[in-house]
C-alpha cells in the first residue's frame, strides 16, 4: 500500500486523491469529537475516500464514514446552498456545506445511516459499485427534457446502488 501525499490545509488541490484523502481526514476528525457515542455511529466501518477522480474538470468521489456514505465534489466559489451535477447515470441535486479544514463541499447521500454493511469491506465495495454506476450513462432510460429544453434525468439513489436505475416519481 502506498503513502498518499496529503497537501496542506488552504493549498489548492488538482490531485482527486488528494483532495479525497483531505476530506477523509477532516471526517476521522469528526467522526473522534463528535460522532462515535451517537447512535448512527456503525463502529465496524472506517472513513474511507473512495474513487477520487476528475469529471469535467471538477473533482468527484465517495465518502464512506461510519454514519454516513455519501457522494461528494469541492464546490469551493458555489453561493447556494443546493446544487445539481450531470454525471452520465443523470442529474443528482448535492448539499453545499462547509468542512473545516478542507472548505466548501457539495454532498449527495447514498446511505445514511450505515448499518446495513457488515463491514467496510462490504461498505467498499458499495462505494465502488455506485462510483462505477455514476460514470456509466443509462441507455435503457431515454432522459427527460425539463421546461427549458435541457435534458436531466432524476434517479432514485437507493436503487441506483441496488443496480436497478429507476426513474422516480417527483
Amino acid at each position: 500500500m502506498s503513502a498518499i501525499a496529503v497537501q496542506p490545509a488552504g493549498a489548492p488541490i488538482t490531485d482527486p486523491v488528494a483532495w479525497g484523502e483531505r476530506l477523509a481526514v477532516a471526517y476521522r476528525d469528526i467522526g473522534a469529537r463528535t460522532m462515535r457515542e451517537l447512535p448512527i455511529y456503525h463502529d465496524a466501518l472506517d472513513v474511507e475516500a473512495i474513487g477520487f477522480q476528475q469529471m469535467q474538470g471538477n473533482i468527484v468521489g465517495i465518502v464512506v464514514t461510519p454514519w454516513f456514505m455519501n457522494v461528494v465534489t469541492p464546490a469551493d466559489g458555489v453561493a447556494s446552498d443546493h446544487l445539481q451535477i450531470h454525471f452520465p447515470a443523470g442529474t443528482f441535486t448535492f448539499t453545499v456545506s462547509e468542512i473545516e479544514p478542507v472548505g466548501r463541499i457539495a454532498s449527495c447521500s447514498l446511505f445514511s445511516p450505515m448499518f446495513e454493511f457488515a463491514d467496510m469491506d462490504t461498505a467498499r465495495a458499495a462505494a465502488q459499485a455506485a462510483s462505477a454506476e455514476l460514470m456509466t450513462a443509462c441507455a435503457d432510460d431515454p432522459p427527460r427534457v425539463n421546461g427549458l429544453g435541457k435534458t436531466s434525468s432524476v434517479i432514485d439513489r437507493r436503487a441506483f446502488l441496488r443496480g436497478s436505475l429507476t426513474e422516480s416519481a417527483r
